[in-house]
């Protein structure tokens, strides 16, 4: 008989009733008896290891970690989340994305317990400036450049967008902002393909513990315009989601069209700044080559570079739209390997908070079982993933 695993019995029949399910259904599904289900709701026997990843990943649509929580989570929901998006936009988001929320807001649980409530940042982006949704996209971009430290000039001598994307994230997570990365892949597609989601990216609103969670299927470069276009939402207090799918914007009003235009115009003039831009682009040609030196130049999209091209009037918006699509549809079909488990989950959660998981291991404040619940992996998998940060450490 497979071991059992003693979860918390209140999460469990709270995640059930949270998505309208019956013990009935759930007995169907799980192919066990009625009585048995009910047994591990009532805490008088648990679910095998492997029964537990089939309520959370395939029933529950939960993260495994969460049925290990003293009490249920309080979870926001989408529309609080995304406050800026409209109802139709809301309606498109896909069962996918549901289930990453639920992840980020474990996440940030866990950044909770693990930091006692305060986040370990010696400074805190969100608390330091403060923006309204009326401010130039330029003047913004400025006071956060200024803020993270890093100039035009170091951000152009980085080795590539691999290097870029790192430099930004340990920035970000420096001033206090959590960058977390994910598959935003429908359940069962392993293969990255920057076909499958519209969705680049969105952001949790927290005084505290804000977070950035990326789709790590799209390109280092279109990540990297996540983080800033995320961080602006962040700056004006709201969650937000990063989607190729703007046509929504029309729909909005007020402060939440401000924010959504700003978001956008922020994210580019950050990295791509107006008057740099148009020295550097001032008599070229536009073609595939000078477009591909521009973003070398930056680190940025080509896709970026084209917007920018395109709100200087040097491209037609036929232009934009056709080139966009052959890139994206030159992308699919592109990186196709399988990868490291262990890199794969290491670039996901990131150095600092595999860090600080392993610290509080090392100091006895938590078990082996926690530590493979704060990094959402088997137990016999953490000294793998502690082996993954040692060689991060060395090769630093």
């Amino acid at each position: 008989m497979k071991e059992s695993v003693p979860v918390n019995s209140e999460v469990l029949r709270w995640a059930r009733v949270s998505m309208n399910l019956s013990l009935e259904e759930v007995a169907t599904r799980m192919k066990r008896g009625v009585q048995e289900i009910e047994d591990w709701e009532r805490g008088r026997a648990f679910p095998s290891y492997v029964q537990l990843e089939t309520l959370a990943y395939k029933i529950y649509k939960r993260p495994l970690a969460l049925f290990f929580f003293p009490h249920p989570p309080e979870e926001g929901t989408i529309e609080q989340s995304f406050r800026t998006l409209p109802e139709y936009q809301l309606q498109r988001i896909p069962s996918r994305m549901h289930f990453l929320l639920r992840k980020a807001t474990v996440l940030q649980l866990n950044l909770a317990e693990l930091h006692d409530g305060a986040n370990p940042a010696t400074r805190g982006i969100l608390h330091d400036l403060d923006f309204s949704p009326s401010i130039a996209a330029d003047r913004m971009a400025e006071e956060v450049r200024d803020y993270l430290g890093i100039e035009l000039s170091e951000q152009q001598d980085w080795r590539g967008t691999d290097d870029a994307l790192e430099h930004w994230r340990n920035a970000l997570e420096e001033c206090g902002v959590f960058v977390f990365k994910d598959s935003f892949n429908p359940q069962g597609k392993k293969k990255p393909n920057a076909g499958d989601s519209p969705f680049s990216g969105f952001c949790l609103y927290h005084r505290e513990f804000p977070v950035i969670y990326v789709n790590n299927n799209k390109p280092k470069s279109r990540q990297i315009f996540t983080l800033f276009h995320e961080l602006a939402h962040l700056l004006m207090h709201t969650g937000g989601v990063d989607t190729r799918q703007d046509d929504y914007i029309e729909h909005l009003t007020g402060d939440d069209k401000r924010i959504e235009i700003l978001c956008n115009r922020f994210a580019a003039e950050f990295l791509v700044p107006t008057r740099d831009f148009q020295i550097h682009s001032s008599g070229v040609i536009i073609d595939d080559h000078a477009i591909e030196n521009l973003e070398r130049r930056y680190w940025v999209s080509r896709e970026t570079i084209l917007r920018r091209l395109l709100d200087q009037g040097r491209v037609g918006r036929e232009y934009y739209e056709r080139k966009a699509r052959q890139w994206r549809d030159e992308r699919k079909g592109g990186d196709r390997g399988g990868g490291n488990y262990y890199r794969t989950k290491g670039i996901y959660l990131g150095e600092r908070y595999i860090e600080t998981v392993f610290n509080h291991y090392h100091r006895g404040r938590i078990s082996v079982g926690q530590v493979a619940d704060y990094l959402d992996v088997k137990t016999k998998n953490v000294p793998g993933m502690e082996e993954w940060l040692f060689e991060r450490g060395a090769r630093a």
